[in-house]
């Protein structure tokens, strides 16, 4: 496993990224031991760098992994919480669920601009003093925006920046590929910690994995990249590619479990979801609740707008 420093933060983390989301309720919903058990395998085959989030409910599978193992993971987390007291009480579910004393990195969920972070200025001002008092090492922040990459450059207190790319550019809001790819390495040159998310366009580039994957993993101003695994194949998978090597084998049973959005039976079509979807990716016919494959990225942030569950990442 290569590490590297998250930018000027201290931190040294990973170049694969443990993506949480993959296995909570959001997506897989695996059973709290089987959701451990990845993480503890990732843990011991030396991915010491976890990312979730507080709407992500994945908590108590990062608590068990780390009881298990005995090994601390680098932790990154989120929360949309744009308050001062919000933030502090999001830190502090954070700290209790996970029974932890400190957070390693906690961002700004999902900034689109500098107008966005100026709404979050008092989420922002506690996270710093969090920072201050050893509540909280680092502060960061995650986006799927080109804009949100130079909001981020050009906030001082922002130390990282958790951008949305990958080889074909699916999913980034507001440009091109080659202009997230500029900012990045503008960020990247101004001290900020880089870790990328979306490498597999959330499974819509798995056709094209291996290069995908590559593409991202190669770029010198990417300190890390975040990867979801939802299996002890998965992880070994992407250890192997991590290291430059190819395992026909492992890559014929992973590329086998295709993931799709599932929308259940019992849907009454309230249209919240709709109304959550950043890339317009679901509508309404004829009183029936659709997607269109083409646009959603499988991101499972719908399912969390959904009172009766009835939307799951299969």
């Amino acid at each position: 496993m290569i590490y590297r420093q998250l930018g000027r933060t201290g931190l040294i983390v990973s170049h694969l990224c443990m993506g949480v989301l993959t296995i909570g309720p959001l997506q897989s919903n695996l059973p709290l031991e089987e959701g451990a058990d990845v993480l503890a395998y990732a843990l011991r085959r030396g991915i010491n760098f976890f990312d979730t989030a507080q709407s992500y409910k994945t908590y108590p599978y990062i608590r068990k992994a780390i009881k298990d193992t005995g090994i601390r993971p680098v932790i990154s987390s989120k929360s949309y919480d744009y308050t001062y007291q919000g933030m502090k009480d999001s830190v502090e579910e954070a700290l209790d669920e996970m029974e932890i004393s400190y957070l390693d990195l906690f961002m700004l969920h999902e900034q689109e601009s500098l107008l966005t972070i100026k709404g979050h200025r008092e989420a922002l001002n506690y996270l710093v003093q969090a920072r201050d008092k050893g509540i909280v090492k680092a502060v960061g922040m995650s986006t799927h925006s080109i804009k949100g990459v130079w909001a981020g450059i050009q906030t001082p207190e922002i130390e990282v920046i958790h951008p949305l790319v990958n080889r074909r550019g699916l999913g980034i809001m507001d440009g091109s590929r080659d202009q997230m790819l500029a900012a990045i390495c503008v960020a990247h040159n101004c001290g900020k910690g880089i870790y990328g998310m979306k490498v597999l366009g959330g499974g819509n580039l798995n056709g094209e994995a291996w290069e995908s994957f590559r593409f991202i993993a190669e770029n010198d101003y990417i300190d890390s990249m975040a990867v979801g695994m939802k299996s002890r194949d998965e992880v070994d998978l992407n250890l192997v590619w991590i290291e430059g090597q190819r395992k026909s084998e492992l890559e014929k049973r992973v590329g086998q479990q295709e993931r799709r959005l599932h929308i259940e039976e019992w849907c009454q079509t309230c249209g919240k979801c709709i109304l959550h979807c950043r890339y317009d990716a679901l509508s309404i016919v004829d009183d029936i609740l659709q997607v269109d494959a083409s646009r959603c990225i499988m991101c499972g942030y719908c399912a969390r707008y959904c009172e009766d569950f009835c939307i799951k990442m299969v």
